[in-house]
């Protein structure tokens, strides 16, 4: 239901996070590693048919961050943007790159690092339609106050 793309393998120390909250919430996904810079074709290719299978979208980027925007710029797709740390700006240049967005093609951007919440408001918008996911969002949430 959820596609998880990022930027490059160094990225998937953070974006693990998006995919242990969507497994415990029993929200399907795949994950994908394509450059917007190295590999366009690809991350194109991604976006263009990312709505025959997925609901939404999780992209994470750091540096210049432009898969989040190339992405929310080929489909109709919610995508959530993960600003990934960088150590040049300690991800700020990430957070920046993908919150800065043109009018027509939003980013729904959580925190630098901010995987976890992704996944989460990923499964709240899978939730609108599917009884089941919505539940466990619920148990997850009524979980936090404890």
């Amino acid at each position: 239901m959820i596609g998880i793309i990022m930027g490059s393998k160094s990225d998937m120390e953070v974006m693990q996070a998006a995919g242990a909250i969507l497994d415990k919430l029993g929200v399907a996904y795949d994950v994908e590693i394509a450059s917007a810079h190295r590999q366009p074709e690809k991350v194109s290719a991604f976006a263009r048919n990312a709505a025959r299978k997925y609901k939404c979208i999780i992209a994470g980027a750091g540096k210049a961050a432009h898969l989040p925007g190339v992405i929310a710029g080929q489909t109709t797709l919610p995508v959530i943007g993960v600003p990934i740390k960088t150590s040049d700006l300690g991800g700020l240049d990430s957070l920046l790159s993908i919150v800065q967005m043109p009018s027509g093609v939003p980013v729904a951007t959580v925190a630098i690092n901010g995987a976890q919440n992704a996944g989460l408001l990923a499964a709240q918008i899978v939730a609108l339609t599917d009884p089941q996911v919505a539940q466990a969002v619920a148990d997850y949430k009524e979980a936090l106050k404890a």
